[in-house]
């Protein structure tokens, strides 16, 4: 058998793995608990370059000098990204992100993102009421992983559709739809990008609009339908904080070709936007929650925020600062003394 294929199904028993780094066939590297290790395995040159053309062949697309980027799922639901050695030195280049596949919902966190059970109840209560919720973080901070669990708390009842450039988000639910954008798609001549399938799922009847990573002029369209009668949508967004996550939407807004006023962007933005949920990593290097922050209202030309909960000694700690909608918290199930209990 294909010895990468072997080196992926004996990492399958490894716990904490998050990453798979293969340079070349003498460079190989895991991320395990945040720290980065070279692994003392060998890979076969051939077995390199098969193991390629493999993951191209089930993903039906080419994977040569014309076509030199792949970026896709492998069986086990982990995403794979290659560079073509046209464009290496020598061999593709190949990176392999892998899921927290043993959590399946909030309640299964324990202690993971440094979150508590009363946090918990929180984020739960974030989309039990419908609120919008932006997902932030930088590379490999789980924003993937937790927009897959805020989404487990939908209710059954509820008309999802989930759109992605590449399936990552795992969720079961009797009226969802998964869509699945398609610019790598070789084999299309007029394949639909992002924003065009985000356009026609406002025809498609949905309760929630889900996309997996805002990247371009789809903001746009994502903004619009928060702000008419599709509560409860939600995204994630590259982003170093809060703060940059809104200026990043802003960006990728005025990409959309139409030419508005940015404080009319902005006012768009603060009255779509309900709640960010920002990820990244400690000192440890452990990944977490370090920020929830409510988009609140306008003054002047800018977008105001609080912060509701910011990354402690402890994990994550009540600012003090309680939300402006924090009635429909309680309505979705938060207890009342939330915020007292956490003082």
């Amino acid at each position: 058998m294909n010895s990468v294929w072997n080196l992926l199904d004996d990492l399958k028993k490894k716990k904490g793995v998050t990453e798979i780094i293969i340079n070349s066939p003498e460079y190989v590297y895991i991320e395990r608990d945040g720290e980065l290790i070279r692994l003392n395995v060998e890979i076969k040159d051939k077995d390199l370059f098969d193991f390629s053309l493999d993951v191209a062949t089930r993903a039906h697309k080419k994977f040569d000098a014309e076509h030199p980027i792949i970026d896709d799922v492998i069986d086990d639901g982990s995403r794979i990204n290659m560079v073509h050695q046209s464009y290496t030195e020598g061999y593709p280049a190949i990176t392999i992100r892998k899921y927290l596949q043993n959590i399946n919902s909030l309640d299964e966190l324990d202690g993971k993102f440094l979150i508590t059970d009363r946090w918990i109840q929180f984020l739960k209560s974030l989309v039990v009421s419908k609120s919008n919720i932006i997902v932030s973080g930088g590379t490999s901070s789980g924003k993937t992983t937790m927009l897959n669990l805020l989404l487990q708390e939908i209710h059954p009842t509820e008309r999802i559709v989930t759109i992605e450039d590449t399936r990552e988000l795992n969720f079961e639910a009797p009226n969802h739809v998964s869509l699945i954008s398609a610019p790598n798609f070789t084999h299309l001549q007029n394949p639909l990008d992002t924003r065009i399938l985000v356009r026609n799922t406002l025809r498609m009847r949905p309760d929630r609009i889900i996309i997996g990573e805002v990247r371009g002029a789809e903001a746009f369209d994502l903004l619009q339908a928060m702000n008419t009668g599709h509560d409860g949508s939600m995204c994630s967004v590259h982003a170093n904080s809060p703060a940059e996550s809104l200026k990043r939407i802003e960006n990728l807004y005025l990409l959309s070709g139409y030419t508005v006023p940015l404080k009319a962007v902005r006012e768009q933005m603060s009255t779509s936007i309900d709640f960010i949920v920002h990820l990244g990593r400690n000192r440890e290097n452990q990944r977490c929650i370090t920020r929830i922050s409510e988009v609140s209202n306008m003054e002047g030309d800018t977008i105001l925020t609080q912060e509701i909960g910011r990354l402690g000694d402890h994990g994550l700690e009540f600012t003090g600062l309680v939300p402006k909608n924090v009635n429909k918290l309680f309505e979705a199930g938060l207890d009342r003394n939330f915020f007292q209990d956490l003082e």
